[in-house]
């Protein structure tokens, strides 16, 4: 499929599929991020229902700032019903601990806040910005969504990752080729502690080198070492001496005094490589 401006008509089919499934829910609270996924439905949302549809965002120390920022300068350009909750995972010793199954409690934290406040506000339904794409991925956390009764409209209306990046990009949003940006924890390998000044290093080092002008980046979290992933065609740009310099002291300062670049590139979700199978089905 093209990304053009003008999506084919089966596409549009889909999309009016959408519209339909939101208008049917009658009210909805949709969980926000600033993503291209839950931003394309949180708009789309406020388009059908208005103010029966409310964006909320949850910060936390494991959203780095910048996207927290970018989610509100978002929901204000296109006027949406938005709202900022705090959420506590950080503080749940299930999270902490860091074992695969770690998404779904963090997302468990969400979905009890989003529940209540759907009861609060009297909203009938809480979605989540899961697409089809999503489905085939290891993902605790769309068990705890169905434990919560969660919708994934875009999944129900069978929209996957290229057609909502192609209707977004209709749409003129600008997150519309934005890369997927997981949860900080996502760094740090299964089985060693989150913690705070972790998920801040994390954010301060990725913010960092993309004030250098790379998009698609991970830093992944191994104590001292910061193991820089970047698309291989972007290993050159790292590797100067001006540029190398200033990424050894910038990050010396964060606190990695050691700095690697990984040879295999970016690659999402890397670190469910070391998962066996087994490990994923019992996480699961």
């Amino acid at each position: 499929m093209s990304l053009s401006n003008s999506p084919e008509s089966y596409q549009q089919d889909k999309l009016d599929d959408l519209k339909e499934i939101i208008s049917n829910m009658g009210s909805v609270i949709v969980a926000y991020s600033g993503g291209v996924d839950s931003a394309f439905l949180a708009i789309t949302a406020n388009q059908v229902l208005g103010r029966q549809a409310l964006a909320v965002t949850a910060k936390s120390p494991s959203l780095a700032p910048a996207e927290l920022k970018g989610a509100l300068d978002l929901a204000r350009r296109f006027g949406l019903n938005h709202r900022v909750i705090e959420t506590h995972e950080v503080e749940r010793p299930e999270y902490l601990a860091n074992n695969p199954n770690r998404c779904f409690f963090c997302k468990d934290e969400l979905y009890t806040h989003l529940t209540d406040l759907a009861l609060t506000e009297r909203l009938a339904w809480v979605a989540n910005g899961t697409n089809s794409d999503d489905l085939g991925d290891f993902r605790p956390g769309l068990e705890a969504a169905k434990q919560y009764g969660v919708r994934s409209p875009l999944v129900e209306a069978s929209l996957t990752k290229e057609e909502i990046r192609a209707f977004s990009k209709a749409m003129d949003l600008p997150v519309w080729d934005k890369p997927a940006q997981a949860c900080l924890s996502s760094r740090i390998p299964y089985g060693t502690p989150v913690s705070v000044e972790a998920l801040t290093r994390i954010a301060q080092a990725e913010e960092f080198l993309r004030g250098l002008g790379l998009k698609q980046l991970r830093v992944r979290h191994h104590g001292t070492v910061a193991r820089i992933e970047v698309p291989p065609e972007d290993f050159a740009s790292l590797l100067s001496d001006e540029i190398r310099n200033e990424i050894t002291i910038r990050f010396k300062a964060i606190g990695y005094p050691y700095v690697t670049i990984d040879l295999n590139g970016f690659r999402s979700g890397s670190m469910n490589e070391v998962l066996s199978k087994s490990a994923q089905e019992e996480a699961l």
